[in-house]
């Protein structure tokens, strides 16, 4: 089972060579990365590319990695106990997580566990077992859950918290860096095939420029360059309007690319003094 990549997106060969890795090898992978560098979308591609189900458990600060396995709903079983309802099977009270399923599944399949650095410190020390064994115990029924097919693992991080040792030893990693230009162009190229040249080197050029500014501090990412591109597209600007900075590409480039009100005032306080120069 190799991952050789998809027309929808567009990879490196360092990123495929780590994917493949941690196949072989039955690690996780872990990937990191600015936001909106793909990662997660990077799973939904391996997916696809492998014709596998993809299970996405999309991890938040208050997540729990007992969720990840089972909860039990002591309430309900309480509350059906005092109306006189049959609570002898432990079961109906057991409520499946994410990596039960990805576990019962009858093929192998993808597991994305997104954004696990959102949760609390102890969470992927918690699941250092349950990853590396493929199996959990459910004490209330005293059930043993293994897995049927190892799923492919892949664990996102945005970078916002380290990381326990421990863990880290159990997973491949791979870092996803900013894509250089010319990435960036196949990436945009493939959303949007029929742009025009001129147009796309203008915004990019600008694109780059922004996230150069010192100071800057929160530099524009890939998904937000193509929510540029695409509002761009749907105002039928061209490279003049770019190059330019007119009045219609200001709110769009507040809107899109910069996401701090810092940061905007630090763009227009530049772009005042470029055409004041110019």
């Amino acid at each position: 089972m190799e991952f050789k990549g998809t027309k929808s997106y567009v990879t490196t060969k360092d990123l495929t060579v780590a994917v493949n890795a941690s196949i072989s090898l039955e690690k996780p992978l872990l990937v990191k990365g600015e936001p909106g560098t793909g990662k997660t979308e990077l799973a939904r591609e391996i997916a696809k590319n492998l014709n596998l189900e993809i299970i996405e458990w999309t991890i938040k600060s208050t997540t729990k990695a007992q969720q990840g396995l089972y909860e039990y709903d002591a309430v309900s079983r309480l509350r059906d106990s005092q109306i006189g309802e049959n609570i002898n099977d432990i079961s109906k009270y057991i409520n499946k997580g994410k990596i039960w399923s990805a576990f019962e599944t009858k093929d192998r399949c993808v597991l994305l566990i997104d954004e696990i650095d959102k949760a609390d410190i102890e969470f992927p020390n918690d699941l250092l077992q349950e990853l590396d064994k493929m199996e959990f115990y459910v004490y209330e029924t005293s059930e043993l859950i293994k897995a049927k097919k190892r799923p492919i693992v892949i664990i996102t991080s945005n970078n916002e918290k380290e990381l326990p040792e421990a863990f880290l030893r159990r997973c491949f990693f791979h870092f996803i860096q900013f894509p250089e230009i010319d990435t960036l162009k196949k990436i945009i190229q493939v959303h949007f095939p029929n742009i025009k040249k001129s147009l796309l080197d203008s915004a990019l050029k600008k694109f780059f420029q922004i996230r150069e500014i010192p100071g800057l501090k929160k530099k524009p990412s890939t998904s937000e360059a193509l929510d540029w591109i695409k509002l761009l597209l749907i105002e039928d600007l061209d490279a003049s309007d770019i190059k330019n900075d007119g009045k219609e590409l200001l709110p769009k480039l507040h809107g899109a690319l910069i996401k701090n009100e810092q940061d905007i005032q630090l763009f227009e306080q530049l772009a005042f003094i470029s055409r004041r120069e110019g």
